[in-house]
């Protein structure tokens, strides 16, 4: 009930007009997570990371160098993989009743260490991006502060709700991102700068391939993870014997 309620307020947010304020730090939230994605596969890879920023409008950007065929690929395809992976990451914690404590904690630590690490300590030894650090620096600190807030002093069902509410935002917005991303892939759309057309660059495959592949796999990863929360589910449900015998009663 907790994630039909998240999902089904993450959905009407959408549609009411200037409810993007409340949903913003959410926003940044993703992609904090999306950009944390190409560094932690650019690190995986053998590369190093120069910069993470993120920008006042939700856009970020991450400097790595650049490795082999492989490694390309696999950076590049671990921002809206990534997003997308975290928030199924934190369905399946939810069904498999992990403590939204430890998981609101647990993020707070990784979004501080992704700002501190590669949005203020690496830009500043590798001159990359200083421009970027201020509003990365104060946005990642205080949404890290938010968690560890909430899980200190919110009670454990408003806790719950909000690991909910986390996770539906990164799946809802790796999707609607893909579908953005394939606009802006298509010949009609004027050209940017985006993953799908780094990946292009890697392989010589033509952007709008890459969106497809990349929304296939997402949506792959939603409905394992699905299928993941209902097995939970049907397992914790325990139904009485059809001939359990009733103890009398006295």
């Amino acid at each position: 009930m907790t994630l039909l309620v998240a999902a089904a307020l993450s959905v009407l947010l959408w549609f009411i007009p200037y409810a993007e304020i409340l949903t913003y730090p959410f926003r940044i939230f993703v992609t904090f997570i999306h950009e944390g994605g190409h560094a932690i596969a650019a690190l995986l890879t053998g590369n190093s990371v120069a910069s993470l920023s993120v920008a006042v409008n939700a856009s970020g950007e991450t400097h790595a160098t650049e490795g082999g065929f492989i490694s390309q690929v696999l950076v590049s395809s671990a921002g809206y993989l990534g997003s997308m992976v975290y928030g199924a990451l934190l369905l399946v914690l939810i069904r498999k009743a992990i403590a939204a404590r430890i998981v609101l904690l647990s993020s707070a630590v990784l979004i501080f260490g992704l700002t501190v690490i590669f949005g203020l300590i690496k830009p500043i030894f590798s001159f990359e991006s200083w421009s970027g650090i201020p509003f990365t620096l104060v946005s990642g600190t205080l949404i890290a502060i938010a968690l560890v807030l909430i899980a200190k002093f919110a009670s454990a069902r408003v806790a719950m709700f909000f690991v909910s509410f986390l996770a539906v935002q990164c799946v809802l917005n790796a999707i609607f991102d893909l579908k953005t991303l394939f606009w802006l892939s298509t010949p009609f759309a004027d050209p940017a700068h985006t993953d799908a057309v780094n990946m292009a660059a890697a392989t010589g495959v033509p952007a709008i391939f890459w969106v497809v592949v990349w929304g296939a796999v997402a949506l792959g990863i939603l409905w394992f993870a699905m299928r993941m929360y209902v097995a939970g589910r049907d397992q914790s449900y325990q139904p009485d014997l059809p001939f359990e015998e009733t103890p009398p009663v006295v």
